[in-house]
């Protein structure tokens, strides 16, 4: 565990000159609040669905969204019981919801690798989507609602599940768009 809290401790560092700095905590605060409750990626999933083309694609995505938010929220963080980063000296500059269940793992960083992983079936959307989801992963440690490790842990749960996904419920190939 020391190394892991070494880990966390250094992100830590790393993120601290950047608090405080108007236009981060303004970015970084408002992905982290669109992205509760998986509501970005929901959005993004009933925008591909308007498409004919894109609908089975935009459905499934949309559907293991919602169970990836049942089965990290409520049934892998009830295996952990690891405290979210308390810092009693850091005001926080943007209102945000601040989650009762378990720190590890980060739900955000699960949905947001997730929903880049079975969202786009182009590659213009993999350079959309995964840009955001790191930015969408790396707001939970700037507005200090995560450690890092919890941010690493959910997005490789969030890569993982996307293949099972994709494995259980297969999509039929389309044609490049």
């Amino acid at each position: 565990m020391k190394q892991l809290d070494r880990f966390d401790a250094a992100a830590d560092r790393l993120f601290q000159p950047l608090r405080g700095q108007k236009h981060l905590d303004r970015l970084f605060y408002t992905l982290s609040a669109l992205a509760d409750h998986s509501l970005l990626w929901e959005l993004f999933a009933a925008f591909l669905a308007i498409s004919p083309r894109r609908r089975g694609r935009a459905l499934r995505a949309g559907a293991a969204l919602g169970v990836e938010s049942l089965l990290i929220n409520v049934i892998v963080k009830s295996f952990f019981s690891r405290e979210r980063p308390i810092d009693n000296t850091y005001e926080h500059p943007h209102h945000l919801r601040y989650p009762l269940t378990s720190s590890f793992p980060s739900g955000h960083a699960t949905a947001a690798f997730a929903a880049a992983s079975l969202l786009p079936n182009h590659r213009l959307g993999r350079w959309i989507l995964f840009p955001l989801a790191t930015l969408i992963a790396l707001s939970r440690i700037h507005v200090r609602i995560h450690h890092a490790s919890d941010v690493v842990g959910g997005a490789l749960i969030g890569l993982v599940y996307a293949q099972v996904v994709k494995v259980v419920v297969p999509f039929p190939h389309q044609a490049r768009e």
